[in-house]
């Protein structure tokens, strides 16, 4: 199997982890990286990521050599990534990127979804949002495990999600932050919890072709105040701040609701109320399904992992902007058989 050429673009924690995936997969060869923090910048990325090959880490994109696929895990907001997208696929690379609003980027903002369609189509390549969630657990699994039931009657989820491997998105969740600063920064719009929660519900109900009423996101709440100081790989959690939130969504039907979605984030301790683990329950006319995850499923190795798998996806996929309802399940796969 020939090796795929890859860039990535932006080693913060999530894509460093995924430099290191890719670095181990016998059909992938790593020939570029940007990041724009001065002390990646311009080093190698062998320096960076022990394993990884020693290419130059470059500080724009302008930089970067050619490439089949770029792996882009920077921000969650689409219209923020959109130049760097749109330069990408005008180099004539497929695009898997783990921005939160690129799942469904015809929700919040048509008019960017519109725009990487074409630029990726006139270039003929494909862009594709993917991750742990949204991507798979809280939109693709129960889509497919609804084949069981002839007929939903409607789908809840609760996790418990350990963020304590993640870097610079926890800001956007608030923790280390007092509850009066995180109350604060909230109704200024600099902590906003989730984001996702709406493009997981959409797919779910395009999946099971429902026509929605409405979809309500709630205010992220603070949940776990920290008696004592914790510590993330990147976060220190100081005491009396805020180390756990709850954030909660629903789709209604017909006056009723049919999707519920609730995620507790946090960098946990064993002394707190916190029921640890995942569960999906789907209601049928026939059956109900219930899948447990005690443990829960690892939010951080999971984003990672549904980055690297879908290299090879981006590529056999159609030219365009593409979602995960569009590809085939064996697209999904782990790749591990591919490692070296």
């Amino acid at each position: 199997m020939r090796p795929v050429d890859v860039v990535i673009v932006g080693l913060g924690a999530t894509g460093l982890a995924i430099t290191e995936a890719l670095s181990s997969r016998a059909d992938c060869r790593i020939v570029g990286a940007v990041d724009i923090q001065p002390h990646i910048a311009g080093a190698a990325l062998s320096s960076v990521v022990p394993g990884a090959p020693s290419v130059a880490v470059v500080a724009s994109v302008d930089e970067l050599p050619a490439a089949e696929v770029a792996v882009v895990a920077t921000s969650s907001w689409v219209d923020t990534i959109e130049p760097t997208l749109v330069a990408l696929l005008g180099c004539g690379m497929n695009v898997v990127s783990i921005c939160e609003e690129l799942r469904e980027p015809g929700l919040s903002h048509p008019d960017v979804a519109e725009r990487l369609d074409q630029a990726a189509t006139l270039n003929g390549v494909s862009v594709l949002g993917t991750g742990c969630n949204p991507g798979m657990l809280m939109d693709t699994l129960p889509i497919v495990l609804s084949g069981l039931t002839t007929r939903v009657e409607s789908i809840a989820i609760r996790r418990t999600a350990d963020m304590s491997r993640y870097g610079a998105i926890l800001a956007k969740f608030g923790l280390g932050l007092s509850p009066d600063e995180f109350l604060a920064r909230r109704d200024e719009g600099r902590v906003m919890g989730h984001v996702g929660f709406a493009q997981s519900i959409v797919a779910i109900a395009r999946g099971l072709e429902w026509t929605l009423d409405q979809i309500e996101v709630d205010a992220v709440e603070p949940d776990v105040v920290a008696a004592e100081v914790r510590q993330g790989e990147h976060l220190l959690i100081p005491a009396g701040t805020v180390a756990g939130v709850v954030h909660r969504a629903r789709g209604m039907r017909s006056g009723a609701t049919v999707i519920e979605l609730a995620t507790r984030f946090g960098i946990f301790d064993a002394s707190d109320d916190v029921e640890p683990g995942d569960t999906l329950t789907i209601v049928g006319s026939e059956q109900s399904i219930e899948v447990n995850a005690p443990g829960g499923y690892e939010s951080f190795l999971s984003t990672v992992a549904m980055a690297a798998n879908a290299v090879s996806a981006v590529i056999d996929a159609e030219p365009g902007l593409r979602t995960l309802l569009e590809l085939p399940v064996s697209a999904l796969a782990s790749k591990g058989a591919r490692m070296t």
